[in-house]
């Protein structure tokens, strides 16, 4: 340990927890316009259509479903997949930059595919698929018939992801609105948004937006969020710019001068937060959010729940039937809790779910 990280100021969990709270905008809702945001957070985790919507209903204040859905409508932002390999919602601007950024980890997820692609020219693979997807969107079974008739002996599975992989493949309309159904169709970002890709930028820029986003945080929180590695240099260009402490366990933490790190004291209202909320993911230490006691507690196999917050922290799941939002909280709650759970619960459906009715019960979401 370097005699600057031993010499650094400590930040307790509680103190991470109130300022990673304040930048993801969960103290106190935002006055920030939907697309706003979405540039702050540096995307939302979509990997199904519902949870930025409940991630911006958590987050902003005055937010309404529609404005999301205008968003995408009008390539204002878009779903594709980017960090750790999953689909996010990002602005358009963040998509032709971010993803070029995360293209080394989607080349390195293709290693994963070697067996099926053997004697598959990837290049040509990639400029055979732009040519079908951007001739008309096109869905991944689609994708994987058009490629399979170009490498017949190929795995299909494997034609489609590579294509993915080579191609910032963009998920068009009406897939994501709010309110719609539609199956995923594919094409690529330029062809949708109208203008090239950029070349992939150094990331320090990325860097300091990371830590405006879910600072204060170490080099490994990063590479979590990313699915990067190697990102260490850029660190420490930054270095001089940055201020430095340390966690509990002596982990060197960057964070910007002026951002903000409330008090540990500082309340946090309830939260209600969709799956996969990045919150909950980008960071190596997850402490900061997820008391050990409840690690794990918010997924069974591959389902994951829908998560809530007490107190800043982790502290339940919850669902919503077809007449009632239930509430499972992992431990006792106050009275008080209770009360703000429930009036926070009643908040959030009438912001996504207006003129609907549903009782919010306290009961058993992961079945036992």
């Amino acid at each position: 340990m370097t005699k600057t990280t031993t010499s650094a100021p400590v930040l307790g969990s509680r103190a991470l927890n109130r300022a990673t709270l304040d930048r993801q905008l969960l103290l106190r809702r935002s006055g920030l316009s939907a697309k706003a945001a979405v540039g702050h957070l540096l995307g939302l985790q979509a990997q199904n259509v519902k949870p930025p919507y409940y991630a911006l209903a958590a987050r902003l204040d005055g937010f309404t479903p529609e404005a999301l859905s205008e968003l995408l409508a009008d390539r204002e932002v878009v779903r594709i997949v980017t960090m750790r390999s999953t689909i996010h919602t990002h602005t358009a601007e963040d998509c032709l930059t971010l993803r070029p950024l995360v293209q080394p980890a989607r080349d390195r997820e293709l290693t994963n595919f070697r067996k099926g692609l053997e004697g598959v020219d990837l290049g040509r693979l990639a400029v055979l698929a732009r040519e079908l997807v951007e001739a008309e969107p096109r869905t991944m079974k689609q994708l994987r018939e058009a490629l399979l008739a170009e490498w017949p002996d190929a795995d299909p599975q494997a034609l489609a992801i590579a294509a993915r992989c080579r191609l910032p493949l963009v998920q068009v309309t009406p897939r994501g609105l709010w309110g719609r159904s539609g199956q995923v169709a594919l094409t690529t970002a330029e062809h949708w948004l109208g203008r090239p890709a950029e070349s992939g930028p150094a990331p320090d820029a990325t860097v300091l937006r990371y830590l405006a986003a879910f600072g204060p945080a170490s080099v490994k929180d990063m590479q979590t969020w990313a699915g990067l590695t190697r990102l260490r240099d850029a660190f420490e260009r930054l270095r001089p710019e940055l201020r430095i402490f340390r966690d509990e366990n002596g982990v060197e933490l960057f964070d910007l001068p002026d951002a903000p790190r409330p008090a540990e004291d500082t309340p946090a209202p309830p939260r209600f937060l969709p799956e996969f909320d990045n919150l909950l993911l980008s960071h190596a230490d997850r402490t900061r959010v997820v008391p050990k006691e409840y690690w794990g507690r918010s997924w069974q196999g591959n389902q994951a729940y829908c998560t809530l917050l007490v107190d800043g922290f982790l502290a339940g799941v919850w669902k919503l039937t077809a007449d009632a939002l239930v509430v499972e909280p992992f431990g006792r709650l106050t009275k008080a809790q209770r009360e703000d759970v429930t009036a926070e619960g009643e908040r959030m459906l009438a912001t996504l779910h207006p003129g609907a009715s549903y009782d919010i019960r306290f009961g058993t979401v992961v079945p036992h």
